[in-house]
């Protein structure tokens, strides 16, 4: 009985990580259209003084930091809280970490 309880906890633990798995594709369709623009296409920064996404250091932070700093902006980027979700700025964080 202990082994049906525990395999029905993992389930449902895993099932609710799924669900709130970042979406990598449209993480990838909000990048191109918001932030692109001033951060390149593949990561490469266009605009002068924006981080360089393709650098192996650029993202060594953790997902919440990210998702705080973009929610905030900084110098010429907008503060995107009230503009993206927090699942939104997710999805392009997870986006971000496949350009390396």
């Amino acid at each position: 009985m202990k082994a049906l309880l525990f395999l029905g906890a993992a389930a449902l633990a895993a099932s609710a990580t799924a669900a709130r798995a970042a979406d990598v594709i449209r993480g990838g369709d909000l990048y191109r259209h918001h932030c692109a623009g001033c951060h390149g296409g593949d990561g490469r920064p266009v605009m002068p003084g924006a981080p360089d996404f393709a650098r192996p250091g650029a993202l060594l932070r953790p997902d919440p930091a990210l998702l705080a700093a973009i929610r905030a902006g900084r110098g010429a980027m907008p503060a995107y809280q009230g503009l993206l979700r927090d699942r939104e700025i997710l999805d392009i964080v997870a986006h971000l970490r496949t350009l390396r």
